[in-house]
């Protein structure tokens, strides 16, 4: 499976000039057809707690955008968007859109970062939302979830073999992305995506620095700090005979998170969604 990552320098709640931006990194740098196309976490306003201003209206700009991108380049588009609840309050979510236009994953970012007062503004999410895609079993995550090995887990224990997290990681703690990467890779035995944003908002600087780390935790592709886009193919076969010669996924002890089960984190969410963009 071939993924590909596209790290925008991101413009504060500006919709339209983000969404040209990524238009123009992807006309510069096509994808292949039946690629796996991974934008950053809120990557059409930037990480803004003003929900009123930058959450999707009933047309759905950034939604029906992905499943643009997806359907030119035959391709499944998978990034943030958000939406906000009956009562007001916002959904940091990954979307997955395949080359049909159909929502293949609406996945709600289940750990809303307290410290930044994301939890002020933000509902948590409460289920994974893997989908199928090119012979992977994907399961998208955001960004402050990386600190929660337990859900990753919880995803590799329901057949996940690409561990995607969307993200605006900030400068001050990339070592820590870097290694957190490479932590879920290697305890899942699985490929791991991270795509960040670079540039700076009004709070924040970002490093960029997306990475491809694959499942013995080498790290296939890194973007560094500016723009840009990068490519790396995932090689599904190695992953199934590595699993199987070093087993150590089949000696998980689940009955010692028994709280996930309560909290419903082994059910999937999204995989044949019904809200697809027009």
């Amino acid at each position: 499976m071939r993924v590909v990552l596209v790290q925008p320098d991101v413009v504060w709640e500006d919709r339209a000039a983000n969404l040209a931006r990524v238009r123009t990194l992807l006309e510069a740098d096509p994808p292949t057809p039946g690629s796996l196309v991974v934008l950053p976490e809120m990557f059409a306003v930037g990480f803004s707690m003003n929900v009123d201003a930058i959450c999707e209206g009933p047309d759905r700009p950034t939604e029906r955008f992905l499943a643009d991108l997806a359907r030119r380049y035959g391709v499944c588009v998978l990034g943030g968007v958000v939406t906000r609840t009956a009562d007001g309050r916002g959904l940091n979510e990954a979307l997955a859109v395949g080359p049909e236009g159909r929502v293949r994953a609406r996945y709600a970012k289940l750990h809303p970062f307290r410290y930044a007062g994301e939890t002020a503004h933000y509902d948590p999410g409460h289920t994974l939302a893997l989908f199928d895609w090119q012979g992977a079993r994907v399961a998208p995550f955001i960004c402050y979830d990386l600190r929660f090995p337990e859900v990753y887990r919880a995803a590799t224990a329901r057949g996940a073999t690409v561990l995607v997290t969307i993200a605006n990681f900030p400068t001050v703690r990339v070592d820590h992305w870097r290694q957190l990467l490479i932590a879920r890779a290697i305890e899942n035995q699985a490929y791991v995506v991270g795509v960040n944003r670079c540039g700076a908002d009004p709070n924040v600087d970002y490093p960029g620095r997306s990475l491809v780390v694959d499942p013995k935790g080498t790290v296939l592709v890194d973007l560094g700090a500016g723009e840009g886009v990068a490519a790396a193919v995932l090689d599904l076969e190695a992953l199934a005979a590595y699993r199987a010669a070093f087993p150590a996924l089949q000696d998980m002890r689940p009955d010692f998170v028994p709280a996930l089960a309560e909290r419903g984190m082994h059910e999937g969410g999204g995989r044949d969604e019904s809200r697809a963009p027009a």
